[in-house]
C-alpha cells in the first residue's frame, strides 16, 4: 500500500517539476500531471535499461523521471488535436 502512495507522490512531483520547466497550456489538472510524472518514470527507466544504464530491478532515478515525463510532455504537445 505504502509501495503505491510513493509512486503518486513521486509522479506527483515529477509532474509538476516537468510543467514548470514547459509552461504552458497542458491537459488536466492534478490526476493528469500525477499519471504523466508516472509515466515518464517508467519511460526513463524503460530506456535507461535499454541503454545498459540500470539492472532490470532497479528502479529510474529522478532526474530520468524528468526527463521521461518532460518527454511525454512534449509529445503530447505535438501530438493534440490543435484547438481554433
Amino acid at each position: 500500500m505504502f509501495h503505491l502512495i510513493g509512486w503518486i507522490l513521486f509522479g506527483l512531483i515529477v509532474g509538476l517539476i516537468a510543467r514548470v520547466l514547459m509552461p504552458g497550456r497542458d491537459p488536466g489538472g492534478f490526476l493528469v500531471t500525477i499519471l504523466f510524472g508516472i509515466a515518464g518514470a517508467v519511460l526513463g527507466g524503460f530506456l535507461a535499461r535499454a541503454i545498459g544504464w540500470y539492472g532490470p530491478e532497479e528502479s529510474a532515478g529522478f532526474l530520468l523521471s524528468l526527463a521521461g515525463s518532460i518527454l511525454l510532455l512534449w509529445l503530447y504537445r505535438q501530438f493534440r488535436p490543435r484547438q481554433v
